[in-house]
């Protein structure tokens, strides 16, 4: 029986990627997304994976979520946190409510659908959490204090977690990805994509593709003595 994966922001960007990956390697597949029901529709069309819709930032609506794609598709073996939100601004210029919106989806919602996947992984002794962070939760970046925190905060509750469920099979490890060619980042004025490219060894952006490839090697059963760790994937920009 295949196992089951669940990644949520998962029918858009990186996460569409993360999601048709891992059905190609044989998992059953669930992808969560937050609100644009036309592009998950088409997503669902093209890709035949079912698509849920609730909100990471709510805990609530997160287990219900988790326990619908249970009884629907079966235990959930496979749980990758790809969602995530940016309201950039410089710091003296942020307001609570962009540092909330950020902290709640990006850092609160790894916590909120984490937690109701913990335990049935702790009793079946078999798990895979796997992170989506961030080069700049690594650096920092300009504009960015609220992103960087919550992406930083991601890799903080990733070590915890390989520790606590190493003993019971389960992983817990992240992939910090660079700049890639998502919808998000194509939209940004060429002038500015081009003066990114420039800081980047490689000479190009990532692929969507090539964190998916990270997210199938990390959720292997095989992967099993992999805990704990960063996938840095960015071109060489940043070491750690």
């Amino acid at each position: 029986m295949a196992r089951v994966a669940l990644v949520t922001g998962g029918t858009r960007g990186i996460g569409a990627s993360v999601s048709t990956a891992l059905k190609a390697a044989g998992y059953s597949v669930a992808a969560n997304y937050a609100g644009n029901d036309e592009a998950a529709a088409k997503f669902t069309e093209e890709t035949g994976i079912p698509a849920y819709k609730s909100s990471v930032a709510d805990y609530d609506a997160c287990a219900a979520g988790v326990a619908k794609v249970e009884d629907e598709l079966g235990p959930i073996d496979v749980l990758v946190n790809n969602a995530g939100i940016t309201r950039d601004a410089p710091f003296h210029k942020m307001t609570p409510d962009q540092w909330k919106e950020v902290i709640d989806t990006n850092l609160s919602g790894v916590f909120n659908m984490t937690h109701p996947v913990w335990p049935g992984m702790r009793e079946r002794k078999f798990g895979r959490i796997i992170t989506i962070s961030s080069i700049n939760g690594q650096k920092g970046q300009f504009a960015q204090a609220n992103y960087a925190a919550s992406k930083a905060g991601d890799l903080g509750f990733t070590k915890t977690l390989a520790q606590e469920g190493a003993r019971f099979g389960i992983t817990a490890n992240a992939v910090c990805p660079g700049y890639i060619a998502t919808e998000m980042v194509m939209a940004v004025p060429e002038k500015v994509r081009e003066a990114i490219i420039g800081q980047i060894p490689a000479g190009r952006l990532g692929e969507p593709e090539e964190i998916a490839r990270c997210v199938v090697f990390l959720a292997a059963d095989n992967s099993e003595f992999i805990n704990g760790s960063t996938i840095s994937a960015n071109g060489g920009q940043y070491f750690v």
